[in-house]
């Protein structure tokens, strides 16, 4: 609520790498240490209001692959940190990667809520076009 961080408990924990298989020790419900190398590090961990925050004590490399349902792109939907990449994929998913970042924070959307922003936008026009309409004619009157 104040800004502080909360870890989430994250499930099906998978770590990925030249080794095989490659094994970490789970320290709590929150933390996993492995033997120092070039991992990915895959997991299930819960969202909330279609934001993701990670933050690390040390720079990574971070790629988010978001589903075809899911968008980054309208800026007045979506928040990403500046130095994110966005990279469109032939299937229309969406991915998102940082290079060497302490920390990743994305806000996307679904197509619903894109849906709402243009109807939204739709209605506003509607509202100014009906009064300015009025006022159009009558200064044309006056003058």
């Amino acid at each position: 609520m104040l800004g502080e961080r909360i870890p989430q408990k994250a499930g099906n924990v998978e770590l990925r790498g030249d080794c095989s298989p490659c094994t970490f020790n789970q320290s709590g419900a929150f933390s996993i240490t492995f033997p120092k190398g070039n991992y990915t590090i895959l997991y299930t961990a819960p969202l909330r209001d279609f934001h993701l925050v990670a933050a690390f004590g040390q720079p990574y490399s971070v790629n988010v692959s978001l589903p075809e349902e899911f968008d980054v792109r309208n800026p007045l939907l979506a928040g990403i940190n500046p130095m994110a990449t966005i990279i469109g994929e032939s299937d229309n998913s969406t991915t998102v990667q940082w290079t060497r970042t302490m920390s990743a924070d994305l806000r996307f959307y679904d197509k619903n809520r894109e849906d709402l922003l243009y109807l939204f936008g739709n209605f506003w026009i509607v509202i100014a076009v009906v009064l300015l309409v009025p006022f159009m004619i009558t200064v044309r009157r006056s003058q």
